[in-house]
């Protein structure tokens, strides 16, 4: 029946895996490796991006500055018919003297870095927003120490005034803007200490 008298041998049980493509090991590490690079390049982009954003919506120390002069101008403003201290009243007018002349000088200085002091940008403004300070002024004048605690509010954010000038001064590279920036400390050092000084008994 059979040729030569030869039966076919039989089939082994693992024909199918002798004769099955014998890449799909390789496959299945070739794929690992897109996958682990399509990954690795996917974080790479988000984290480019995420810099990016942080870098660009970054408020300046000048703009800073802007913001912070006038968010304290608008204290002083807000305080001047609530003070009732004939001494803080007086250390008020030299303040309000003081930010309005270092608003005029900085001004210029700071158009020449493409910042307008008339119209700061969102970031800048929320940053140094007065909202919380003027609700602690407001709760103080309700309670009857109105004149302590804006004498401490006013000496904090005259500090954190005269702290953001410092940064700015070592950074600088202008000397126009240096020598605005240590004048504008020099006269600002003796009304801070003033405000933190400040004590109702001796008023």
């Amino acid at each position: 029946m059979y040729p030569d008298n030869n039966p076919p041998k039989p089939t082994p049980d693992n024909y199918l895996d002798q004769i099955a493509p014998k890449s799909v090991k390789n496959n299945k590490l070739l794929n690992s490796k897109l996958v682990l690079i399509s990954l690795a390049g996917i974080i790479f982009i988000v984290a480019g991006i995420i810099i990016f954003n942080i870098i660009s919506s970054a408020i300046s120390p000048d703009e800073q500055l802007a913001a912070r002069l006038l968010s304290t101008q608008s204290i002083l403003n807000d305080a001047t018919s609530k003070i009732k201290s004939t001494k803080l009243s007086t250390q008020n007018s030299n303040l309000s003297i003081y930010l309005s002349n270092t608003i005029r000088d900085i001004t210029p200085l700071l158009k020449k870095d493409n910042i307008n002091i008339t119209s700061l940008s969102k970031k800048a403004t929320a940053a140094e927003s007065n909202t919380k300070t003027l609700a602690t002024l407001e709760d103080a004048r309700l309670n009857a120490i109105y004149d302590r605690i804006y004498a401490r509010e006013m000496s904090y954010k005259l500090d954190t005034i005269l702290t953001l000038m410092q940064q700015i001064y070592d950074k600088s590279n202008s000397k126009t803007y240096k020598t605005f920036l240590q004048e504008a400390r020099t006269n600002l050092k003796p009304i801070q200490i003033q405000f933190a000084d400040f004590n109702e008994a001796n008023s």
